[in-house]
């Protein structure tokens, strides 16, 4: 803590400090207090610590005081970040069971861990451009090429029609596909505008009236609909932890060795890594990499395997097997997510 304290008084001290507050504190200069009980708590103070709450006995009421716990603070999650994120990515099963065996100060803990790189996730994604480009007002540029494609494609069988009736062939097989391409263009043109083609009509009276609204808002403003659903994303979650836990216990449904908190801990370790695979993946793609990104999918199977031997204390063979079950398990919580997510971002 000693080296903290000068990094603190060497960034603030000197004139900055004096000018703006030459005698801030309680009541000594340097803002220090002296007293003789916590002043969180209460507690009658022994030592450096109060032995009730874990705050400092002394606390500083300046500017210095301010800067020196950012400082500190940013130190002290920088030396955990180093620490956990090699574990994380190449030892995440030891990084998951030493967690869970207590040693919880020398690692970021699984949720501090997991917030920060869903942040940082849609922080990226949302710079990168990434989400921008499944948005209805980027894709119906790419539509355009597919309406010239479609309506080439068109071209040709209504040239190969000609033909066929010029020499008095069966043009009965061009009609039909004739009437199927010019749907299709139908289709493509309506994405192109912003438009959601939906069949199903809804204007009946057997047709719940929530739904009709959701198809309504959803046919006016498609580009809503998509904001919506990304902010309902990035706000929920949360709930890829509790989706997933359930699944990590059917892969050890009669273990009394492991508890419902192990999985927990394993999940959002193993979640937190997922997003960084996506900020990965973001970064690839907006340099230009995008062959390089798609070999980020080979990844996931990996990791999870090296976590749940490493984790678990599993044999290759068991290990093998429940990493094929969480796999599946994965794409069933993710659709899962994507239901919820989807369903709060429409209505």
């Amino acid at each position: 803590m000693g080296d903290f304290e000068g990094i603190g008084e060497a960034v603030t001290g000197g004139l900055l400090a004096r000018a703006v507050e030459p005698s801030a504190g309680e009541p000594g200069a340097d803002g220090r207090t002296h007293e003789t009980n916590c002043l969180n708590c209460g507690t009658l103070l022994s030592g450096p610590y109060c032995h009730a709450c874990g705050q400092k006995s002394h606390v500083r009421r300046s500017l210095r005081g301010f800067v020196l716990d950012m400082v500190q603070g940013l130190f002290n999650f920088e030396g955990k970040i180093w620490r956990t994120l090699p574990l994380l990515v190449w030892r995440p099963g030891a990084l998951t069971r030493r967690y869970i065996n207590g040693e919880r100060a020398s690692f970021v803990s699984p949720v501090a861990l997991y917030l920060f790189t869903v942040f940082l996730m849609f922080a990226v994604l949302n710079f990168t451009g990434a989400l921008d480009a499944g948005t209805p007002g980027n894709v119906r540029g790419n539509f355009k090429e597919a309406v010239s494609k479609q309506q080439a494609q068109i071209a040709r069988t209504e040239k190969l029609r000609a033909e066929a009736a010029a020499t008095k062939k069966p043009v009965a097989d061009f009609d039909r596909k004739l009437v199927e391409q010019r749907k299709e263009l139908a289709q493509i043109q309506k994405l192109e505008r912003g438009e959601i083609p939906i069949e199903a009509d809804v204007s009946d009276d057997d047709t719940p009236q929530w739904v009709r609204g959701v198809v309504k808002k959803a046919q006016e403003n498609p580009e809503l609909m998509v904001t919506n659903i990304q902010d309902a994303a990035s706000k929920f979650s949360w709930l890829l932890i509790p989706l997933s836990v359930p699944f990590m216990w059917l892969l050890f449904p009669f273990s009394r060795k492991y508890y419902l908190y192990d999985h927990t801990v394993f999940v959002t370790y193993s979640l937190s890594f997922m997003m960084m695979l996506a900020i990965l993946g973001g970064l690839l793609v907006a340099a230009g990499w995008t062959a390089v990104a798609g070999f980020l999918f080979f990844v996931p199977p990996i990791h999870m395997y090296r976590q749940l031997k490493q984790a678990y204390g599993l044999g290759r063979f068991g290990a093998l097997f429940r990493t094929t079950l969480l796999v599946t398990f994965a794409f069933v919580a993710a659709a899962l997510f994507f239901v919820v997510v989807a369903a709060v971002g429409v209505a």
